[in-house]
């Protein structure tokens, strides 16, 4: 479980040192999170760092126990006046240790999916640990599309990453690195053309 921390809080650290001196305007493209610009995610960001398992069940309920107004909600509350404060906000709860009610994984899923949604859009690239793309990628194998996994899509497919030695599910293979194959099945389109194999037409339907 520590282990696990140390890899959540070295995410938060980089993502902070790549966003520290991005223009501001920078901050509002769109990200990979559908609908959100980069600072909505770095909102959403501090929302989830902070959220702990009574906080999360107290919000769910006020939002009707809708999980997109429940997000939207808290990147409203956590977003700053500007890209500095929202980033002043980042750094105050980057070392902290609480979560909601979900698998200690589910912390690198967020940083790591997220981090790609900041990223990516921005030109920007990070090296990250393999053990924390495995896990998460994991976690999403496990977890049902309900929860925002890939349960029932890993069920028709098997996720092969010969760069982790890792092989999941059952099915048609699709091949590619690891950190593709977790932004894919995560719902993330731009990570599809890094693959191949014949169950990626699997993952393009269900994307």
């Amino acid at each position: 479980m520590g282990d696990v921390w140390s890899m959540v809080h070295a995410e938060r650290a980089a993502l902070i040192d790549d966003l520290e001196d991005l223009d501001a305007a920078r901050w509002e493209e769109p990200s990979l999170c559908g609908g959100w610009t980069v600072h909505d995610v770095v909102a959403h960001l501090v929302d989830s760092a902070g959220t702990t398992k009574i906080g999360f069940v107290v919000g769910l309920a006020r939002a009707g126990f809708d999980f997109d107004r429940q997000n939207a909600r808290g990147v409203l509350r956590h977003r700053g006046a500007s890209p500095q404060e929202t980033l002043a906000r980042l750094r105050r709860v980057a070392s902290r240790r609480s979560t909601p009610p979900a698998p200690l994984d589910s912390r690198l899923v967020e940083e790591v999916v997220h981090g790609e949604d900041i990223r990516r859009p921005l030109g920007l690239t990070r090296s990250y640990p393999e053990e924390a793309v495995v896990r998460a990628l994991r976690l999403q194998a496990r977890t049902p599309a309900s929860f925002g996994g890939a349960k029932e899509l890993v069920g028709r497919v098997r996720l092969t990453a010969p760069d982790a030695d890792v092989s999941i599910g059952d099915g048609s293979e699709v091949s590619g690195p690891a950190l593709s194959l977790l932004l894919a099945v995560s719902g993330r389109r731009v990570a599809l053309a890094d693959l191949d194999g014949p169950g990626v037409p699997v993952l393009v339907a269900a994307s």
